[in-house]
């Protein structure tokens, strides 16, 4: 009935002579009286277990066995390879190393919580661990510890990424169901979690970790067929586990405490007798019949917790006390390679939501109420994410850790296609729409893996005149009031970060022009606790500087001040600051007025957050330490020797990181049909690059697989949007595009052809309504501009006509004849903003064949050129001008940026969206034409230098409607009203 193998290891199976009998600790039970077989004998033979008894955690040099081994000191556990822990050890360490093989950097960690101050259970898991090459770490809390407690450093531990097991050591009343079920199954190494229990139960074995008390009891018992195991006082987890793996071995179970009534008699008529807990003094060891096989799984023999009575009994429990911690360690090894599985990358299991058109079609919020989505954590599970890689805020967002892209640094990239437009109208042409509707024709209808990245909308236009941006119809990010409102802060973290910056250079002048040299330099090092030292980023100054010194104390005189003195030359500042509302009378602004600031008046201005040149880097940047890099170059000022200043000399670069430190993540939505989205960073694309960040298309490009596709939107035109696109964003990635998709409206092409002004607000005219072919036919040389804009880049282009339902099907069909001859590689109409994803299907299977062709991308020009040459080649090639024309100023500028050595940089024209020109009202493609660049301006934290081409508003203003009228809130349902 004894055996050495069991189906319950994931170790090699070996066969073991059985035990002889021996002296389990019941007072009276002798060798000639005695169960055939108690569980825990030596086997006669000479076996120490690194001289620590592992039952009571006691250490004792030896412990004589008489039953087995005579009368003479016999050291136990000499010899562990001869002994089934030692064969599980073996095969662990093996497996591990196996694992290590294939993951160097692999160290597997195993936290054990104890509340017992028993150090020795320490030292016995640590030598296991160090055989096989696992890693242990002890949490040793007071005995006294609650089990809100206990939970609590639990949930700490479960949400440690470098802890892939855990296990407890506690006293027997802390074990509840609420602290075994606190573990997170993925990491419940000792199998006593119900959701452990349960797959064990279920026959789920491949899946579940059995507790490994239980395995060495089973490990240890063999031919159970037909026989009755009995068990006493073993309940909860372990005892079930046991039942469960007993039955199944043939054997009938009984279970039972020591106060059952009819004990005696349970006790006389079983074969196996398993002890889960302490025997009472009034238990007779006579009620046991002769032949009977004995094991102790006590619980404690873990926990180093129980007291036992006779050394016998101490070397008997010491078997199954270490072949539990044996199989502790190699359940272990399962989980790490559990571990190393959940860390590969995994094919998708989307549930895609199902849309029910309606006609007409309902507002853009009416839509995104009508659809309930999923559980941002399920959206997450579907689509490969870890619970570790995700942070939730509410029921629908999550921000996404950028530890993901270290974990799937092996993973092929999919296809990555670009959306942008025609030049468009004053109301849009649809490229968010376009975008959502392509991913969700993708996904939801051909079954392919498929993100979007979009921008962040700003709330200036949401409360303005332009409205949300989450899409609109039946292809839209939802919740759309979320999307549009506050979404997680990443904006409100961007205004803190640029103003903090801005009142840390007001500041600065105002202290250098009113104290000495020592008394700057007193409080900016100042002596704390009796000792003064240089703050880490004032090390770095020094040392941009030339001065290498450590001890404040040892700076000269003339050090001093170049140390304490920036000498920012006001008229110099560039850096402005910022709030998130379209507010027209803070354009030009007085600061310092108040009579603390001693006079100290000069002229500012506000810009709308998202101009900010945070939100640029947050959209350019690559990581956290690039983030705080690009933050420490941002140039805010000259010096009065016309020398550049930076936040790094300023000394705030560290706090702005960590202002910007979780905007830095990607927030996680879906799509009306219930497919992911990536909604990050929010540049205009007029006075800034206009894209989504570099980190959500890099996150994106990971997770939907090498057959996959990343939609991502650049701001207005292609002139604009899509220019700096590739010859920034693309710069600052790496990434190479694989398809652009072109949108065009009938509408907007009408416009270009030369019908009448179209405004926000104003009823569109007949000429828009009314089917005019020669319209079309005429407005369609801006589509043929921008495909060659396109083409310029060596990038296949597919042009998606965002049909509206005033337009003909004669004006349809003419459109995409038009644009397949100018040589688009494909034209399709679409009508996903009506009918959803399913409106976008034949778009989605031209961008899919798209994809497939021959990639000859390259930039326009070469960043050695000088900056006059890169603004001609963008003004030529790109706009169609005949040249460009300097201001004094502007030529200044750039005399200047060259000679501080930022002539190298990318350029990013600051220009009107509504025309190729400079002038708004020339529409179509205007030709013969000067390109007036009035300043220059760089942005040397995100890398580039920014053209003003005419008078470009870093601010916009309220109209006299503002969309603020028609937005309000149900205070019964707390539903937002009016957006759109």
């Amino acid at each position: 009935m004894v055996r050495g193998k069991t189906a319950w290891s994931i170790g090699h199976h070996h066969h073991h002579p059985p035990p002889r009998p021996f002296h389990l600790g019941w007072e009276g039970l002798s060798a000639t009286h005695c169960p055939e077989r108690v569980i825990g004998c030596c086997r006669g033979e000479r076996m120490r277990w690194q001289n620590t008894a592992l039952g009571c955690g006691r250490v004792r040099p030896s412990v004589s066995c008489p039953a087995c081994c005579g009368d003479g000191q016999t050291d136990i556990f000499q010899g562990l390879s001869s002994f089934p822990a030692g064969k599980i050890t073996e095969n662990a360490k093996k497996s591990l190393a196996s694992l290590k093989r294939g993951n160097p950097q692999l160290e597997p960690t195993l936290a054990i919580i104890q509340a017992h101050d028993d150090h020795s259970i320490q030292e016995v898991n640590k030598n296991f661990a160090k055989e096989v090459g696992l890693r242990v770490i002890h949490i040793c809390l007071p005995e006294d510890s609650s089990k809100d407690e206990i939970v609590n450093e639990i949930l700490r531990l479960n949400e440690d990424p470098n802890v892939q097991g855990l296990a407890l050591d506690l006293p027997e009343s802390l074990y509840s169901s609420k602290v075994l079920n606190a573990v997170k199954p993925e990491k419940d190494v000792d199998g006593l979690s119900t959701v452990s229990l349960g797959r064990l139960v279920c026959g789920d074995g491949y899946d579940c970790l059995v507790p490994p008390i239980a395995c060495a009891v089973m490990e240890l018992l063999e031919d159970l067929g037909g026989k009755t195991v009995l068990l006493v006082g073993a309940g909860g987890a372990v005892g079930a586990a046991l039942q469960c793996m007993l039955q199944r071995e043939g054997a009938v179970t009984v279970s039972c405490q020591w106060e059952a009534p009819q004990l005696q008699s349970k006790l006389h008529h079983a074969d196996v007798v398993v002890v889960g807990s302490a025997k009472p003094d009034d238990v007779s060891v006579s009620w046991i019949k002769p032949g009977t096989t004995v094991i102790s799984c006590s619980r404690d023999l873990l926990s180093g917790k129980h007291n036992y009575g006779q050394q016998n009994n101490h070397a008997a429990e010491n078997i199954v006390g270490c072949l539990a911690i044996a199989m502790r360690m190699q359940n272990m090894v399962k989980n790490t390679e559990r571990w190393i599985q959940s860390q590969q990358y995994r094919k998708w299991n989307l549930h895609c939501l199902k849309l029910q058109p309606l006609s007409p079609v309902p507002s853009d919020i009416e839509i995104s109420r009508a659809q309930s989505p999923k559980a941002v954590d399920v959206l997450a599970k579907e689509i490969g994410l870890l619970a570790d890689e995700i942070e939730i805020y509410g029921q629908t967002k999550a921000k996404v850790r950028l530890s993901l892209l270290e974990r799937l640094k092996d993973q092929p990239d999919g296809k990555y296609v670009l959306v942008a437009g025609i030049t468009p109208t004053p109301l849009g042409e649809g490229k968010s729409t376009v975008t959502v509707g392509l991913v969700q024709a993708l996904t939801a209808h051909l079954n392919i893996n498929s993100f979007a990245c979009l921008r962040q909308p700003s709330q200036g236009p949401t409360f303005g005149v332009k409205g949300g941006a989450a899409g609109g119809g039946y292809a839209q990010v939802i919740p759309m009031e979320e999307f549009n409102l506050h979404l997680t802060g990443d904006i409100h973290a961007i205004t803190a970060a640029n103003n903090l910056l801005a009142a840390a250079i007001d500041a600065r002048v105002l202290h250098e022009n009113t104290q000495s040299d020592k008394a700057l330099y007193n409080r900016l090092v100042p002596v704390v606790n009796g000792v003064r030292a240089f703050s880490a980023i004032q090390f770095a100054r020094l040392k941009r500087l030339g001065i290498n010194k450590t001890d404040p104390g040892t700076l000269t005189e003339e050090e001093i001040s170049k140390f304490v003195r920036l000498d920012i030359d006001p008229s110099t500042i560039t850096w402005q600051r910022v709030v998130d509302t379209n507010d027209r009378f803070l354009r030009k602004i007085t600061v310092g007025q108040a009579n603390t600031e001693k006079g100290f008046v000069r002229q500012a201005q506000f810009d709308i957050a998202v101009a900010s040149e945070i939100m640029a880097i947050l959209a350019l940047t690559t990581s956290l330490q690039d983030m705080k890099e690009r933050l420490g170059k941002m140039v805010v000022a000259n010096d009065k020797k016309g020398k550049p200043l930076t936040a790094e000399d300023l000394g705030v670069t560290g706090a702005l990181t960590v202002l910007m430190k979780d905007a830095i993540k990607p927030t996680l939505m879906q799509t009306l049909e219930g497919t992911p989205v990536f909604v990050h960073a929010g540049p205009f694309a007029n006075i800034a690059h206009g894209n989504s960040s570099v980190l959500a298309d890099k996150i994106a490009l990971k997770l939907v697989g090498e057959k996959g596709f990343v939609v991502t939107e650049a701001g207005f035109g292609a002139d604009i949007g899509m220019e700096k696109f590739f010859n920034i964003k693309c710069r600052a990635s790496g990434l190479v595009p694989s398809v652009v998709v072109l949108v065009a409206t009938v509408r907007a092409l009408k416009m270009h052809g030369g019908g009448p002004n179209v405004t926000a607000g104003a009823p569109l005219k007949k000429e828009y309504t009314e089917e005019n072919l020669q319209l079309v036919a005429d407005g369609c040389c801006n589509l043929q501009k921008q495909i060659q804009i396109t083409q310029l880049f060596g990038v296949p282009v597919v042009v998606a006509l965002n049909v509206f339902k005033t337009d003909s099907p004669a004006e349809v069909d003419l459109v995409c004849k038009i644009a397949k001859q100018s040589g688009a590689f494909d034209a399709v109409p679409c009508t996903h903003w009506s009918t959803g994803g399913r409106g976008a299907v034949k778009l989605a299977q031209a961008v899919e064949k798209a994809a497939n062709q021959k990639n000859s991308f390259k930039y326009l020009y070469s960043l050695e050129l000088p900056i006059v040459e890169k603004i001609r080649i963008i003004a030529q090639k790109v706009y169609g001008a005949q040249d460009i024309e300097l201001s004094p100023a502007a030529q200044s500028q750039v005399d200047r940026y060259t000679r501080q050595g930022f002539g190298n940089l990318p350029i990013c024209m600051a220009k009107t969206h509504l025309s190729l020109s400079h002038q708004p009202e020339r529409k179509g493609v205007p030709t013969g034409f000067i390109l007036p660049i009035s300043d220059v301006r760089a942005s040397i934290g995100a890398g580039f230098i920014y053209p003003l081409v005419g008078t470009m508003s870093t601010m916009p203003g309220l109209p006299t409607r503002p969309c603020f009228y028609d937005i309000d809130l149900d205070p019964i349902t707390e539903q937002v009203k009016g957006l759109f």
